[in-house]
């Protein structure tokens, strides 16, 4: 085991921590299925509206990988199928009646080290659970005929009420252990188990066997797998490597062990617009709405839920679901308030990183704070400053990577490392920013450019 301190970052003490309690979610009547979450694919059909399904029995398949499908999460009957623009399937509505589950197999715990490969990819694919393993460069769902040199396992939860697995995992330790093991069969390389090395773990964790287990300490995003890629196997443009979150092992550990695709899953809630007394981890049925998780939930007046931390997250709208990929939701009210005199005050109660109010210099960064979504400002043009570098913890000049994708310079940005990270790596250069700039959409697009342009 080593152990690494991560210096650059920042850490926001955000209102409304999620308890460590699991709470049962109220049940929902329909569950829906959005083949947009598996990325960009081709979904053809499986059924029709009116078929009865089981759990686990596919709904879709992907046209260029037939072997990829989405399944049902719950037994029921088809009740509508949501068609987009240029008949793009957008979800599949099902009614849920009964519980009967397609039958995979099941296997002991010492089963699952001595796996032959290509099987246990054909389970995921059938199953959907491949897409919880995400492959780098891009951060799509892993590609089965892929050869990824190490595979990494995300322990940690820096961002701000991101689901802890220190909060899930009891109980659930053969599953986790199981799923681990799994990992192992996906790759000749290294399994890396990444943790936080500032709280205690549990024991499932720190003792987990047949991987490398490392732990980090700092500010976020020292939680991040791109940073612990770039410290224990940094990665080359051509190089293949796949990640999965240690709360997503658990998903795999129960197809396992028990033989059938989970139709639940635990994710957070929190944030300063959610009640007090309702900020926990929820037991939900994949696919159900998200309207049915924060109902009554939520504080008076409008609010914003974001899918995920709110550093990296995004917007979730009315009609969205909790999907396979979701492990917390985060709520802030949305401030629209306009200051008068706003930055000729001396800002005793506004958050500030750039210490042009008084509230940093008078141990603002120590205390809590109820944020809204106000962002306090305009795009103004960028400036390089170097201030990027004091968030940046891997070895990349963020400046001009940003110039380089704006600039529709693909080669450069190559050079410049953007295929070691994903969006969210830039997510607290882009808080901190003096210049208001969206490096999370810079990122992205500069990202998606490469790809289709290929490599």
């Amino acid at each position: 085991m080593a152990s690494y301190t991560i210096r650059k970052g920042l850490n926001i003490k955000l209102a409304g921590a999620p308890e460590a309690a699991i709470t049962e979610a109220p049940e929902a009547a329909t569950v829906a299925v959005l083949p947009a979450e598996f990325g960009p694919i081709k979904p053809r059909l499986d059924v029709q509206e009116g078929a009865r399904v089981k759990r686990g029995q596919a709904l879709f398949h992907d046209k260029k990988q037939p072997a990829l499908r989405g399944v049902a999460p719950s037994a029921g009957v088809v009740k509508s199928i949501v068609y987009g623009p240029r008949r793009a399937i957008e979800r599949i509505v099902i009614q849920i009646e009964g519980d009967e589950a397609e039958s995979f197999p099941r296997l002991d715990p010492a089963a699952v080290k001595s796996m032959e490969r290509r099987t246990l990819l054909e389970l995921l694919q059938n199953t959907g659970l491949i897409n919880l393993i995400r492959q780098r460069p891009f951060g799509r769902a892993a590609n089965p005929e892929a050869a990824p040199k190490s595979l990494f396992v995300n322990g940690m939860a820096t961002g701000p009420f991101q689901a802890d697995i220190n909060a899930i995992i009891k109980g659930r330790e053969l599953a986790f252990q199981a799923g681990l093991d799994a990992m192992t069969r996906l790759t000749d390389g290294k399994v890396f188990l990444c943790l936080n090395g500032a709280v205690s773990n549990a024991a499932a964790l720190a003792e987990a066997k047949n991987v490398e287990i490392h732990t980090f300490e700092g500010p976020h995003p020292s939680g991040n797998t791109s940073v612990h890629i770039s410290r224990l196997d940094p990665m080359k443009p051509t190089d293949v490597i796949w990640t999965v979150k240690a709360v997503d092992l658990l998903q795999i550990g129960h197809l396992l062990l028990n033989g059938e695709s989970p139709s639940h899953r635990v994710v957070a809630l929190g944030g300063p617009a959610v009640k007090e007394g309702h900020r926990r981890y929820y037991r939900v049925r994949i696919g159900q709405s998200l309207a049915s998780l924060v109902d009554g939930r939520l504080a008076d007046g409008e609010v914003r839920v974001i899918r995920g931390d709110i550093f990296s997250g995004e917007k979730a709208g009315a009609d969205d679901v909790v999907g396979l990929l979701d492990t917390s939701f985060t709520v802030l009210a949305e401030d629209r308030e306009r200051h008068l005199l706003g930055w000729l005050m001396p800002g005793f109660s506004y958050f500030s990183v750039s210490r042009a109010f008084l509230s940093p210099w008078l141990g603002g960064l120590n205390k809590e704070w109820a944020l809204g979504t106000n962002q306090h400002g305009e795009l103004r043009p960028m400036v390089l400053t170097g201030l990027y570098d004091k968030y940046m913890p891997m070895n990349i000049m963020v400046d001009y990577l940003v110039r380089a994708v704006l600039a529709n310079d693909t080669e450069e940005a190559i050079k410049l490392g953007i295929l070691e990270t994903l969006p969210e790596d830039y997510a607290v250069c882009a808080f901190a920013c003096l210049s208001k700039m969206d490096l999370v959409g810079i990122i992205r697009k500069g990202l998606a450019d490469i790809e289709k342009e290929g490599i």
